[in-house]
């Protein structure tokens, strides 16, 4: 993606580092077993016979549920690359910019640091071991200590035309605010140009389009009409769920 950097920068005075294979329960074998065989499928990593860096998965509950979602420990690579200071948008102005609007729209993006590409010649850096072989990232993984930096930076440049106007995005969920319920069409028309345009993919499942209230950045927004009229939106359509 033009104008997005997607290098490790890794510190050449660094060492690789190659973790030994970890133990893991029956369960979580099972688990890290499923989730390679989604990433394969899905084409964000693939295997590796020889490295210089080793790292191990780790399984962790994922909020609220007993599923397990699989990271890397990718704590011997984060310490060879700097940081980047692209920070985060202050929450207090992305929630008082809804104020004005009449209608909201919540969209999430799939998988979304599975769309960014890594550099090739940065991909074997982050191979990690499972019983199941030895696999590296073709894709920006979770892990790395710069990928919600690298995140934010892509969707400030690919919505730059309507951050701080009639959008915002905060790593993966974005909201689009219409001022007037006769903007929306035009608003979402102008999202999702700048979405097609930078090949980024939403979620339908987690997409909810002209509602009068709902969930951004765990707090309960609601629309100037929702407020003027104490008027409730449906639950279905103001329940938002985070993609993991």
């Amino acid at each position: 993606m033009k104008g997005v950097p997607r290098v490790l920068a890794i510190d050449p005075k660094c060492k690789p580092v190659k973790q030994p294979l970890r133990r893991f329960g029956d369960e979580k074998r099972r688990a890290s077993g499923k989730e390679i065989a989604r990433l394969l499928k899905a084409s964000f990593i693939r295997k590796v016979l020889h490295t210089q860096w080793m790292a191990n998965p780790v399984l962790v509950p994922k909020k609220g549920t007993k599923e397990l979602r699989m990271c890397v420990d990718d704590i011997g690579l984060n310490k060879a690359c700097p940081k980047d200071p692209f920070s985060l948008p202050r929450i207090d102005q992305v929630i008082d910019s809804t104020a004005s609007s009449e209608l909201l729209c919540f969209l999430d993006e799939y998988s979304g640091y599975h769309q960014i590409k890594m550099r090739k010649s940065d991909q074997l850096a982050t191979l990690f071991t499972t019983l199941y072989g030895t696999f590296c990232y073709v894709t920006m993984p979770f892990g790395l200590k710069n990928a919600g930096a690298t995140y934010r930076r892509t969707m400030q440049r690919c919505l730059h035309d309507q951050i701080g106007r009639n959008a915002h995005a905060n790593v993966d969920d974005i909201a689009v605010m219409s001022k007037k319920s006769n903007d929306l069409i035009s608003d979402l028309k102008k999202t999702f140009d700048n979405l097609r345009k930078y090949n980024m993919m939403l979620n339908p499942k987690n997409c909810v389009f002209g509602v009068l209230a709902g969930k951004l950045l765990g707090f309960m927004v609601s629309s100037m009409e929702s407020r003027s009229t104490g008027r409730r939106s449906r639950p279905s359509s103001t329940s938002i769920v985070r993609h993991a």
